[in-house]
């Protein structure tokens, strides 16, 4: 396996240094480190990012998150493991990563759940949180990242 070019992030430092921001800025109170992670894992899981699987996973695993959250997390409705709340963010990050899958992509009934765990300033970190990674799978697939490469 090798990559089609170096990853677009590392070429192009402000887009390194605007993606980081973004990422970090997504850090806000009510929302546990260890949810962005599994967030990251899920919506990685998704799009078939073999660099965010594996980042993820390890960062998950070393946030204290257990082997068998880690393992199911794409089983998180048949599983034991997860919070209301976290069903909740898992769900508003397979809503909005697969936004071209229906005509709502967003439906109010996974907008209320989330709305209900979360105040909006948590809400606001979820979506930004969810929408940057989507943004480093899409960088990843399209240059065809090979895990293990990038440093991780």
């Amino acid at each position: 396996m090798q990559a089609r070019m170096t990853q677009p992030a590392y070429l192009l430092p402000d887009a390194m240094k605007a993606m980081m921001a973004l990422s970090k800025s997504a850090h806000v109170e009510g929302v546990p480190e260890t949810l962005h992670e599994l967030l990251h894992l899920r919506v990685s899981q998704i799009n078939g990012c073999g660099v965010c699987l594996e980042m993820h996973a390890r960062a998950a695993l070393k946030s204290g998150q257990s082997p068998e959250r880690v393992a199911t997390v794409a089983g998180w409705r048949d599983t034991p493991y997860f919070t209301e709340a976290e069903r909740a963010a898992l769900a508003l990050a397979e809503a909005v990563t697969r936004v071209a899958d229906k005509a709502d992509p967003v439906s109010d009934e996974v907008w209320n759940e989330a709305a209900r765990h979360y105040d909006e300033k948590a809400l606001a970190g979820l979506l930004i949180s969810i929408s940057a990674i989507n943004v480093w799978n899409r960088l990843n697939a399209a240059t065809r990242q090979v895990a293990g490469t990038l440093g991780v």
